[in-house]
């Protein structure tokens, strides 16, 4: 009896969402129905027939531990494991390896390779049972730490960028705003496959993350000049540039000093070439079209429009249609026209309210 590809078990007793679900990998069918059998009471049980299959399963769906068989032909569990290791959201999958081999060099080489853990062949259903459910709880206990951690983090981020946007009296929550502009108008990109190459749901809620930080360099910039009614004189208007360098520099020394918070690269990127535009003719590099980064691109249009839409001291706020009107007009020289037709397509969604608080 031949089995195909991938199966899933979908029993009466494993048809609940609220099971975890395991993937099991192994050359051998017999293999694959002893632990499905074993497993599938508490279990949402998927199983695959070698490595490759394994990567094709988890790059559409992936699953909370896998239980990959070391000895397998063409790619074994070893090439197999270091390829998940490749991609950031896959190598934090929980691994244990099943294998007849029990001697130390391999045991050895399994644990440096990546793996939680380590059972070998006949194993015990109760003790196999265990250790499934104790990496799968500790991993996602170390999730929602992340989670609650990642939480706080932009609750200070963002706190801290609504201290800055108060000394120019923009005291309506740009910050968030412009914020959930970003993570609307990435979406929206996204779904109609545009720039697949910069632009995935992961780098857009990295982007999101950066956003609140586009203006932290105005910390270096006088009240003077943030608090005036008028118009800047040339003279101000240089000294206002320059929070785009200030803030860039401010972020690169927290990157550096906190290297695993990949945000701050977007972050750094936005604050110091928000203010480019698409013609070439922005600041402060003067760089155009595909030379701004993405997301710095993205930003702009949120900052232009919130900006547009909202009271500011130098200017009340102009009604949704007269503010489409001037985005329009910039469409090739301040923004890029394939954002600013997919804004322009869906701008009832962005009629100056705040879409998530």
């Amino acid at each position: 009896m031949s089995l195909p590809d991938t199966l899933t078990q979908n029993g009466d007793k494993t048809t609940s969402s609220e099971f975890p679900s395991i993937l099991v990998v192994d050359d051998n069918i017999a293999n694959l129905k002893l632990v499905r059998g074993q497993l599938s009471d508490s279990y949402r049980v998927s199983m695959a027939k070698s490595g490759a299959q394994c990567l094709a399963m988890v790059a559409k769906t992936i699953p909370d531990l896998i239980l990959l068989d070391i000895d397998m032909p063409e790619m074994d569990g070893f090439e197999t494991m270091e390829r998940l290791k490749r991609h950031e959201s896959l190598s934090r999958i929980p691994v244990i390896y099943l294998t007849a081999n029990n001697d130390t060099d391999t045991e050895v080489r399994a644990l440096e390779s990546g793996a939680k853990d380590f059972v070998t062949k006949p194993f015990q259903k109760d003790i196999l049972r265990h250790r499934i459910s104790l990496h799968i709880r500790f991993n996602q206990y170390q999730k929602h730490l992340e989670d609650t951690v990642k939480e706080l983090e932009d609750s200070m981020v963002t706190s801290f960028s609504g201290l800055i946007e108060c000394r120019d009296e923009n005291t309506g929550g740009h910050v968030v705003r412009t914020r959930d502009y970003v993570a609307l108008l990435g979406k929206l990109l996204i779904d109609k496959g545009l720039f697949p190459e910069d632009l995935n749901p992961r780098e857009l809620g990295l982007i999101a993350r950066a956003a609140p930080l586009h203006d932290i360099g105005k910390v270096g910039v006088s009240d003077a000049i943030l608090l005036k009614p008028g118009r800047l004189d040339d003279v101000e208007f240089e000294a206002m540039k320059r929070h785009t360098t200030i803030g860039a520099k401010i972020i690169d020394k927290m990157y550096k000093r906190a290297p695993t918070q990949h945000y701050l690269n977007y972050a750094k990127k936005i604050a110091e070439s928000h203010h480019e535009r698409f013609d070439g003719q922005g600041y402060p590099m003067g760089l155009k079209e595909s030379e701004i980064p993405l997301c710095s691109r993205i930003m702009a249009v949120a900052d232009v429009y919130d900006a547009l839409v909202e009271h500011r001291i130098y200017r009340p706020a102009l009604p949704h249609e007269e503010a489409m009107a001037i985005m329009r007009d910039g469409r090739g020289t301040i923004f890029d026209p394939i954002l600013l037709d997919v804004f322009l397509e869906n701008s009832r969604l962005f009629r100056g309210e705040i879409i998530s608080q």
